[in-house]
């Protein structure tokens, strides 16, 4: 006879959505298939890609999904990088998972919707059962963490609290409502600049927060190195000229006074300034920059760029 008090078996999800970083794929690939042709889940397949920007459009893409028939599957190496990066989105909830009790725990308890796996670490066949594990796991059945019994009632309760109060983290505060405040609140009348102390050349005046918006100027000669960023960003050029590299998508950007130009999230750029130049820039989330070569490799690119596109 069933116990009553046992969880249900788990919904397995309709679709995966899956991507890896080049250390990751071979692993990836081998759980894709099984997927399809073992499982016979769809899976929307995006490729290949640099772990933390991969693992971000896997992530974006769980979290505006709306529910459980959608869950993920990211690989990298070590698959910690991928999950941290799957993790910067609400509602998406990355586990990295090295056994069966790891994904059994992480779908018990946590109600993982993404599976992050290494490649370093896990050969396809455990890494076979290791998917199998966490597709079949119900939320709050017994686990080993709690050494495989079911879970007491107060357990239980902290469960479904969480599973409601986790995903408002992360989600930031509503707008207000600006036409109830006062103009004058969002008023910046100086416009001394802070240097940036990352760039040489550089300084910044934050303007407002959520979304955060800045004034940016730069010295004439001054190069960005290439980097990325976990966000995406808007700008526009309120005086002087400047070149943007997008390394990621292979194209170059020269603009001027009045031109527009949005980088996504994760894509490398390499920035020149031909002249004192002063932009207004516009993000979405915590600042940070991430270099993918140093000042001098750049502008040793940019010379190299130069020199070349003066030969006859």
């Amino acid at each position: 006879m069933a116990d009553p008090a046992a969880p249900a078996a788990a919904a397995r999800p309709t679709k995966i959505i899956a991507g890896a970083d080049p250390f990751g794929a071979p692993l990836k690939d081998a759980l894709v298939t099984h997927l399809r042709e073992a499982l016979h889940i769809e899976v929307e397949d995006l490729g290949t890609g640099p772990y933390y920007s991969i693992a971000a459009d896997v992530g974006r893409r769980i979290s505006s999904s709306g529910g459980p028939e959608t869950r993920g599957l990211v690989a990298c190496g070590t698959g910690c990088g991928v999950s941290m990066f799957a993790n910067k989105f609400p509602g998406a909830f990355a586990a990295t998972c090295l056994s069966v009790a790891d994904a059994v725990n992480a779908r018990s308890i946590n109600n993982s919707n993404i599976l992050a796996v290494s490649a370093v670490y896990t050969p396809p066949e455990p890494a076979v059962e290791i998917l199998r594990a966490w597709l079949d796991t119900p939320f709050k059945s017994p686990c080993p963490a709690n050494g495989d019994r079911p879970w007491s009632d107060d357990i239980q309760e902290f469960l479904d609290r969480a599973l409601v109060e986790t995903p408002k983290i992360g989600v930031p505060a509503s707008e207000p409502d600006e036409s109830a405040s006062c103009a004058i609140c969002c008023l910046v009348k100086r416009r001394e600049l802070n240097p940036i102390d990352m760039i040489p050349g550089g300084s910044m005046k934050i303007l407002r927060e959520t979304p955060t918006s800045a004034i940016v100027r730069f010295k004439a000669g001054s190069v960005e190195p290439a980097h990325h960023h976990t966000f995406g960003h808007d700008l526009v050029v309120l005086e002087g000229k400047k070149s943007v590299w997008n390394l990621t998508k292979k194209e170059r950007y020269d603009l001027v006074v009045g031109d527009y130009l949005f980088t996504p999230a994760g894509d490398v750029h390499r920035v020149q300034y031909h002249e004192e130049t002063e932009f207004f820039i516009k993000w979405d989330g915590h600042w940070d920059m991430f270099f993918d070569e140093d000042l001098e490799t750049a502008k040793k690119a940019i010379a190299e760029e130069s020199s070349s596109s003066s030969l006859p």
